[in-house]
C-alpha cells in the first residue's frame, strides 16, 4: 500500500528544483508548494451556500520559480512533459492558453484583473497529487502558483482573500464551474485539522482531526475507475438544485431547514429533484453534527455518518459507480467505522475511517474484491491532515 512522502521538501520539491534548473539552466528563486485535498463530508453542498470539512493531502504539487526579465510567463510541467509560454494578451483573455496551462495561466489572468502587478516569471511544476481521482489536483496547481507569484511580486493579498481568486482563475479562466471548497482547502488548512468552511460567508474553523493520537487512520482508495459523464452529470446536478431553490423561494438549499425537510419536499412535484434536494439537505446536517463530535474529540463515532453520506450520493444524489460502491461495503464488511465516496463522483476515491493497524487489511480486502470483479486495480493509500499552501525554501 502507498503512504504519503515523507516531509514537505521531500522528493516533489526536489525533482521540481532539479527540473527548473534544468529547464533554465539557472536554480529558483525558491519553491512553493500546495496540497491536494479530501473533503471527509460535506459533497455538493458547496455551490448550495452550504457546509464542508476537507483537510489537506500530504500530496503536493510544487512550483519552483523565479522573476523574469522578459514579457512572458514561461512554465514547464514535468507531467505534462512540455514547456510553454504565454504574455500579457493571452493571460488578458479566457480561452487563450488551454488544457493544463490554463490553470497558470487563469491564475495570472485573476491577479490581473484584481488590479495586482503579477511579477513575470519561470516556473517548474512537479506533483504526486493523483490526477483525475477527485482529490483536487487543479486547485492544488492554482494554489501552489498563486502561492509562488504573491510572494515573488510581494503582492498584498491578504491569505482569506486567495481563495475565491483561484477559484475565478478555475471558473472564468479555465472555464471548470468548481465551488470554492477545493481553493480553501489547499490555500488554508492547517496540519491535524479538518477545515469547517461556511461556503456563504466564507467563515472557516480550523477543527482538531488527530488521527494519531486516536490510532485511527484515513485510508484512501483511489478507485481507478473511468470517469463516466462526470461534466455534464455535475452541470445537471447543480441546475437541479439551483432550480429546486428556485421553486421553493429560497436564495439556495442551505436555507432549507432539515427538521422541516419532509414538508418542503411535498412541495416538489418532480421526484428527482426531490431527492436532489433531501441529499443537499440531510449533507448539510451531516457535516454540522461530524463537526459536533470532532471538536469533542470523537473522532471513531464520526463512522456512520460517513457512511450515511454515502448512500445519500447513491441514492439520492446518484453519483456513484459500482467500483466506489464496492470499495465502500467490503471497508464496511472489513471493520472500517465508516466509508464514503468523497469527491463530485462518477469515479474517483473513497474513504474509510479505520483502525491504524488495520489499514493494510481493509486495503487489501478492497483489492481482492475487485480483482474478483473483474474491476481495474484500485490504488489505497493512507493520509494525515497536512499542511497549506506555503513556500518551502
Amino acid at each position: 500500500m502507498t503512504s504519503h512522502p515523507d516531509g514537505p521538501a521531500g522528493p516533489v520539491a526536489d525533482r521540481a528544483t532539479a527540473g527548473f534548473t534544468s529547464e533554465y539552466a539557472d536554480p529558483p528563486a525558491g519553491v512553493w508548494a500546495a496540497p491536494g485535498r479530501v473533503n471527509l463530508i460535506g459533497e455538493h453542498t458547496d455551490y448550495n451556500d452550504g457546509f464542508v470539512l476537507p483537510f489537506a493531502l500530504p500530496q503536493r504539487t510544487v512550483v519552483a520559480a523565479a522573476p523574469e526579465r522578459g514579457r512572458r510567463w514561461t512554465v514547464w510541467s514535468e507531467q505534462a512533459g512540455e514547456r510553454i509560454s504565454f504574455g500579457r494578451a493571452d493571460a488578458a483573455e479566457p480561452g487563450r492558453v488551454s488544457g493544463w496551462a490554463a490553470y497558470v495561466a487563469g491564475v495570472v489572468w485573476a491577479l490581473r484583473e484584481a488590479g495586482h502587478d503579477v511579477p513575470v516569471a519561470r516556473l517548474a511544476i512537479t506533483s504526486d497529487v493523483p490526477l483525475g481521482a477527485g482529490l483536487s489536483s487543479s486547485a492544488a496547481l492554482e494554489s501552489a502558483v498563486l502561492t509562488a507569484l504573491v510572494d515573488l511580486g510581494e503582492l498584498d493579498l491578504p491569505l482569506a482573500d486567495r481563495p475565491a481568486l483561484a477559484q475565478r482563475a478555475e471558473n472564468d479562466y479555465a472555464g471548470v464551474p468548481c465551488g470554492i471548497m477545493d481553493q480553501s482547502a489547499s490555500l488554508r488548512c492547517q496540519p491535524g485539522h479538518a477545515l469547517f468552511l461556511d461556503c456563504r460567508s466564507l467563515a472557516v474553523e480550523q477543527v482538531p482531526f488527530d488521527l494519531d493520537a486516536a490510532g485511527l487512520a484515513i485510508l484512501v482508495i483511489d478507485s481507478n475507475a473511468p470517469h463516466r459523464h462526470a461534466g455534464g452529470e455535475y452541470a445537471a446536478r447543480r441546475a437541479a438544485c439551483e432550480s429546486a431553490a428556485a421553486a421553493l423561494g429560497v436564495p439556495a438549499l442551505r436555507d432549507v431547514a432539515a427538521d422541516q425537510l419532509d414538508a418542503t419536499l411535498a412541495r416538489l412535484d418532480d421526484k428527482t429533484v426531490r431527492r436532489r434536494v433531501r441529499h443537499v439537505v440531510t449533507e448539510n446536517q451531516r457535516v454540522l453534527d461530524t463537526v459536533e463530535l470532532l471538536r469533542a474529540g470523537r473522532i471513531a463515532e464520526i463512522g456512520p455518518l460517513l457512511t450515511a453520506s454515502h448512500a445519500s450520493m447513491r441514492d439520492d444524489f446518484e453519483i456513484t459507480v459500482p467500483e466506489v460502491d464496492t470499495a465502500v461495503e467490503v471497508a464496511l464488511a472489513t471493520g472500517a467505522y465508516g466509508a464514503r465516496m468523497t469527491g463530485g463522483g462518477f469515479g474517483g476515491c473513497v474513504l474509510a475511517l479505520v483502525d491504524a493497524a488495520a489499514a493494510d487489511t481493509v486495503a487489501s480486502a478492497v483489492t481482492e474484491a475487485y480483482a474478483g470483479r473483474g474491476f481495474r486495480a484500485p490504488t489505497p493509500f493512507t493520509v494525515t491532515p497536512g499542511a497549506g499552501a506555503q513556500r518551502l525554501r
